[in-house]
């Protein structure tokens, strides 16, 4: 008599009855690996469970909708808020936690370049970690590069940036971030940042307040030695008052 094959399971399926996140938990906790909101894990995902994973969400927040006394079957704007809203979080907006670094060429720099390079501004969009609430805004890079420096193109710092800031995020974190991803692609003399940002959770929640921006900086280098360097960076923003 044949044997029974079990089928492979599918997206969306519980392993073991262990759902996917708690098994993807359980390998970084092994590894000893922190999983920050603003982390990046895709290197502890195997082939196919980004599909699952988002299933796992969209199930959960089905859970949520309901609990906020939201007939998802009969209201035929909620019918399909789920999915929707758990493909925005895993491949859109927090892409940053679960895909790969972008790839980045890098250049040698052979005319041994030594002047003041500035990128931006670069629009950001991401959630802050508290609320999930949007995080919009826009950030400047300030690169004194030296004979041992890389060069990357210009679009690239842009995919990198992205790269950062789509996942749950606070500000003075995220620039921090940033910052050392550069610093490790470029390695630099000097590098600087400027980061400008509207938060909904202080414009849509809480205070209420409109007007209220936060700006931030980071530098390091030849802009931390060197004040008429940081002036000069400053003084050139393009796009900021």
């Amino acid at each position: 008599m044949d044997l029974m094959v079990q089928p492979p399971s599918v997206a969306g399926e519980v392993c073991d009855g262990i759902p996917l996140s708690q098994r993807i938990r359980q390998r970084l906790m092994s590894a000893g690996t922190r999983f920050h909101a603003n982390d990046n894990i895709s290197a502890y995902l195997r082939e196919g469970e980004l599909d699952a994973l988002q299933q796992e969400v969209a199930d959960k927040l089905q859970g949520v909708l309901r609990s906020l006394v939201i007939d998802v079957e009969n209201d035929h704007n909620s019918r399909d808020t789920a999915r929707r809203v758990a493909k925005m979080f895993v491949r859109e907006v927090f892409a940053g936690r679960y895909e790969t670094a972008p790839a980045v060429t890098e250049f040698p720099n052979v005319e041994r370049l030594s002047e003041l390079m500035i990128i931006g501004p670069i629009s950001v969009r991401s959630a802050c970690s508290h609320h999930l609430c949007p995080i919009m805004g826009r950030v400047w890079v300030g690169v004194m590069p030296d004979e041992n420096s890389n060069l990357i193109g210009l679009s690239k710092y842009a995919r990198l940036v992205n790269w950062v800031m789509a996942r749950p995020q606070i500000q003075e974190e995220a620039i921090t971030q940033l910052a050392d991803l550069l610093e490790a692609r470029l390695a630099p003399d000097g590098l600087a940042i400027v980061l400008e940002a509207d938060h909904f959770c202080m414009h849509w929640r809480g205070v209420k307040d409109d007007n209220a921006k936060m700006v931030n900086s980071v530098m390091r280098g030849a802009f931390q030695r060197d004040q008429a360097l940081r002036r000069e960076f400053l003084s050139l923003l393009p796009g900021r008052d």
